[in-house]
């Protein structure tokens, strides 16, 4: 499994070897993997090398630590396509888990400049703000603020925000989504989002901005979402064109 040979450096080889085997399922999530001795011993490479291969996985959200206990396997990142554009509900029942979300806040609220911009909206226009942390099979994924205007999206009630707001778009108020805007960054997670994330001061988030709209260039939504950067990544297929 490691080649002293070769000019790959001998704690990259370990890392892709326990990223397979925890991708094939030999080990198991939770399921603790070999000490930093164990690994030295068996294949007769440093302690070390060891370590920094382990820390890589750690940071990569492979793995994680438990202090006086070892080092686990974590469960797997939720991948998302940055091709088409579906709803988090949409996204999780795709992947086989259960998405749901818990309500912080939900309320009718003057659009400030950015909301307005992002909107096409007059400053103070009316426009809903829901809040809430959106989960799946009860884990908290990313804590999300999402700006509607009222006059357009209406009749939104707490009892539809928990459900999917992307089919009662378009199978009540028959409206067509077509499109979005989005552009994502790293950052480290803020009070806030430690809190209703279940994260450390300082984790690593993905931060999201997202502008939707309808059929006719309408938009109808933007969104502003702190996703957890352990437990998601965006994956993106590009092509080259001919020039």
């Amino acid at each position: 499994m490691i080649d002293k040979n070769s000019p790959i450096p001998i704690y990259h080889q370990l890392e892709e070897y326990i990223k397979s085997q925890i991708e094939s399922g030999a080990l198991k999530v939770d399921e603790a993997i070999p000490s930093e001795r164990e690994y030295a011993e068996r294949y007769q490479i440093s302690r070390m090398t060891v370590r920094q291969a382990i820390n890589n996985l750690v940071n990569e959200g492979y793995l994680y630590r438990q202090k006086g206990r070892g080092t686990f396997v974590n469960k797997q990142k939720v991948e998302q396509k940055l091709q088409g554009l579906t709803s988090f509900t949409e996204d999780m029942l795709e992947r086989g888990m259960k998405p749901s979300s818990k309500l912080l806040s939900f309320q009718i609220i003057p659009a400030d400049i950015q909301v307005a911009s992002r909107l096409k909206l007059k400053e103070n226009t009316p426009v809903y703000e829901i809040q809430r942390v959106r989960l799946a099979d009860d884990v908290p994924m990313a804590l999300e603020t999402t700006y509607l205007p009222a006059n357009l999206v209406k009749g939104l009630t707490e009892e539809i925000i928990n459900q999917s707001l992307y089919k009662y778009i378009e199978d009540t108020l028959l409206l067509t989504i077509s499109e979005a805007a989005q552009q994502i960054e790293a950052a480290s997670a803020k009070e806030i989002e430690v809190k209703h994330l279940e994260i450390e001061k300082g984790s690593p988030v993905l931060l999201i901005l997202r502008t939707s709209y309808l059929q006719d260039g309408t938009p109808f939504e933007f969104v502003k979402s702190a996703y957890r950067a352990d437990r998601y990544k965006f994956v993106h297929t590009m092509k080259r064109t001919s020039t």
